[in-house]
């Protein structure tokens, strides 16, 4: 069956740690005008496709997306992505536009919040979350579409969730 509605869809992305699981999980209990789904609800090694950008993943969740979207009610997909993930899907066909949201945080927060708000001690995830925060910041402009940015380093998870719900607010229509 082929979707016949096409909607807006909304990824909002960001490094490990950075508080963007908790802000959509705020939004998830709370919000009654979009549907907001966990990416990594469906993760599995078989996914693990860096040669190819994961693609076969982004196609997933795109469908998944598209038949929710279905009831009229937009999509929020929560999960570590960039636009040239998803752009180049062809479930991509399936909505009218992508709004790429990103929660970043200045490099010594995020990197206070992996070591003591999780106990993360692997350097080289410290280091991978640092360098995407950094890639984030310094290439939201740059990408097609743009990417938009809520930086949360001085607030809280509800203050987080509430930018990023006025950010879709914004968007919606």
């Amino acid at each position: 069956m082929e979707p016949t509605k096409r909607n807006k869809l909304f990824v909002i992305s960001g490094a490990s740690c950075i508080g963007k699981s908790t802000a959509c999980e705020i939004l998830f209990r709370n919000e009654k005008d979009y549907i907001v789904m966990e990416s990594d609800l469906l993760w599995s090694e078989r996914y693990n496709t860096p040669e190819n950008n994961y693609r076969e993943y982004r196609e997933l969740w795109m469908r998944v997306c598209c038949n929710i979207s279905q009831i009229g009610m937009p999509v929020v997909l929560c999960g570590c992505a960039v636009p040239e993930q998803f752009e180049v899907c062809d479930a991509r066909k399936y909505f009218t536009e992508i709004i790429y949201i990103a929660v970043v945080a200045e490099k010594d927060e995020l990197i206070k919040r992996m070591k003591h708000g999780r106990n993360v001690t692997d350097e080289n995830w410290i280091k991978s979350s640092e360098q995407f925060n950094e890639w984030l910041k310094n290439n939201a402009l740059k990408t097609t579409p743009n990417i938009i940015l809520v930086d949360n380093t001085y607030l809280t998870p509800q203050e987080t969730a509430e930018k990023i719900d006025e950010v879709i607010r914004l968007n919606m229509m």
